[in-house]
């Protein structure tokens, strides 16, 4: 989540100040993101000293203190609203860390591993559902954060049917020694050593 850049798109439609833009951003984001007002002021703090907003010039920070856009933030938006988030292969997931390192660890069988986070999975995906059902009480912005919330999860519970099945197998067939194409394999992915 780009704070700053929620901050360019709330200025973006007038004037506000950080007390303001805070309720805002937490308005917006359907109040799963809070924000303490020291993260509020640093980032504009940020903004500015970036020339991305501008504020009145009486050179204290409070709760009356305006800021604005200015035409140098208003591009910096416009070009990350449309640039693509950064989901470069391998991802720096948790979950799949947790399982090449288990695969290694003595005393530990992986096959247990990834079922324990699966049911963990499958409640959230539960407690998901339970609330996108009762999607007509929420507002647009709620109601899209738990559909992306149910969608990242759907997509981790099939990737550990996934490694699942594959260390099954693995398990049958051990894994052959890596093939000298590996480290052509790994800059393909963008993995730096």
């Amino acid at each position: 989540m780009s704070v700053p850049h929620a901050f360019l798109a709330l200025l973006s439609e007038g004037p506000m100040y950080g007390l303001r833009l805070r309720e805002e951003f937490e308005a917006r984001t359907g109040e799963v993101w809070p924000l303490n007002v020291g993260q509020v002021y640093t980032t504009l703090r940020r903004l500015e000293r970036d020339g991305l907003v501008e504020s009145e010039d009486n050179g204290e920070d409070g709760p009356q203190k305006w800021f604005r856009i200015t035409a140098s933030g208003a591009e910096e938006l416009a070009g990350w609203l449309r640039r693509p988030p950064d989901l470069a292969i391998p991802p720096r997931d948790e979950l799949v860390m947790k399982v090449l390192v288990a695969v290694r660890v003595p005393g530990i069988d992986v096959h247990e591993v990834v079922p324990a986070h699966r049911r963990y999975l499958v409640e959230l995906m539960q407690q998901g559902t339970g609330i996108k059902q009762d999607e007509g009480e929420f507002e647009l912005s709620l109601a899209l954060v738990v559909e992306a919330a149910l969608f990242r999860v759907d997509a981790v519970i099939r990737w550990g049917d996934a490694a699942e099945g594959r260390l099954t197998r693995a398990a049958v067939d051990p894994p052959r020694p890596a093939p000298a194409s590996l480290p052509r394999l790994r800059r393909r992915l963008g993995v730096r050593r």
